[in-house]
């Protein structure tokens, strides 16, 4: 493995990326073909249904594929899906080697790609930035091996750890460029969670309040349905809304929400887990939790959170009853503290993000 091999496969990764958030249920997959040290042909994956990317990358390639070297982020497919096996594509374009990122996470694929390649007389390498292949496609490994989509939980709170005042006024918490950091997560999400009390005292739009980015489904979970009959979440035009309740809650205010566009769906019980497993079965890869204490603390408790994204304002507001962003989890001891793991830091204007991973 070389330099260069990693600037290709970095290139790969900036390809991939051009699909964030698009290609559910399917990962981000950037390829790209080399011959004489020059790229002659590159391309990604869009969406579930197109093409995969090497499929664009020979394409671009043509005749000067054969004889060449392809990078590509996730190891091609071998298996008949929407569309034939890369393997095959791949061979029949005569390319003389495969620098593949990361090994399908699938048990009953992972290798299967390589090794067919191998048995064609291709050199394979594997295992170049391995590290950020799997990064990338961190909601598309766990969608895979747990059979549901890959939760973050996101909050914003002052140094006090507060998310809102007493009286339970929470805009603005952060400043702009934290803000826009959230927005782009929101574009990069197959669907964004809130509760009902987040729609009765925030009113929220949950877009990605970009004009060319995608807007995540917009969940509402709420078992009463005692909630507000003009809401932001309920003009569909700009952004889909789906409602989660349980049989039989507000049939009026039910009627109302699908005259808007508003998709309704009962759930019994409705709980994290079970909304995890409908939303998996939409084909979703992650999902935004932008819920308030209570619901972040039964997602957690469910195990329906694997990342979370902690936006720390140098504010402090105090107030003995004011709101913090995971409520009551049931521990008694310092040493039942749930302790993240790779932890990263880093500042946004004057706000500071943490990241982690629940263990």
């Amino acid at each position: 493995m070389n330099d260069f091999d990693q600037a290709m496969m970095r290139r790969c990764l900036e390809l991939a990326r051009k699909a964030l958030g698009k290609t559910a249920p399917n990962p981000m997959v950037g390829a790209v073909v080399v011959r004489d040290g020059q790229i002659v042909g590159q391309g990604y994956h869009p969406e579930a249904g197109q093409p995969h990317a090497e499929v664009f990358a020979l394409r671009e390639a043509g005749e000067l594929a054969r004889g060449a070297t392809i990078y590509v982020s996730l190891e091609p497919c071998n298996h008949y899906g929407r569309t034939p096996p890369c393997t095959e594509g791949l061979i029949a374009a005569g390319v003389a080697k495969v620098v593949v990122g990361m090994v399908d996470p699938n048990p009953l694929v992972g290798g299967t790609g390589i090794e067919k390649l191998r048995s064609a007389g291709i050199e394979v390498v594997v295992g170049v930035e391995e590290a950020a292949c799997q990064e990338l496609n961190e909601a598309f490994v766990h969608r895979v091996l747990h059979k549901r989509p890959f939760g973050i939980l996101k909050y914003a709170m002052t140094l006090d750890g507060k998310i809102a005042t007493t009286s339970g006024h929470s805009s603005w918490i952060t400043d702009l460029a934290a803000r826009g950091v959230v927005h782009q997560l929101r574009a990069a999400c197959d669907a964004v969670i809130v509760g009902g009390n987040t729609v009765r005292n925030d009113n929220p739009h949950l877009t990605s309040h970009q004009v060319e980015a995608r807007n995540p489904l917009r969940v509402v979970m709420s078992r009463s349905l005692q909630l507000p009959e003009t809401a932001y979440l309920w003009n569909t035009e700009e952004a889909a809304t789906l409602v989660l309740t349980e049989v039989g809650a507000n049939p009026h205010l039910q009627k109302l929400l699908l005259r808007r566009g508003v998709n309704v769906v009962e759930l019994d019980p409705l709980t994290p887990t079970k909304v995890m497993s409908y939303l998996y079965d939409l084909g979703f890869l992650s999902v935004l939790w932008e819920c308030g204490g209570v619901l972040a603390a039964r997602a957690i408790a469910e195990g329906t959170v694997q990342k979370v994204m902690a936006f720390i304002a140098p504010k402090i507001i105090g107030g003995e009853g004011a709101p913090s962003p995971v409520a009551d989890l049931g521990f008694q001891k310092m040493t039942e503290a749930l302790t993240l793991e790779r932890v990263s830091w880093r500042t946004i204007g004057p706000d500071c993000l943490m990241e982690g991973y629940l263990p």
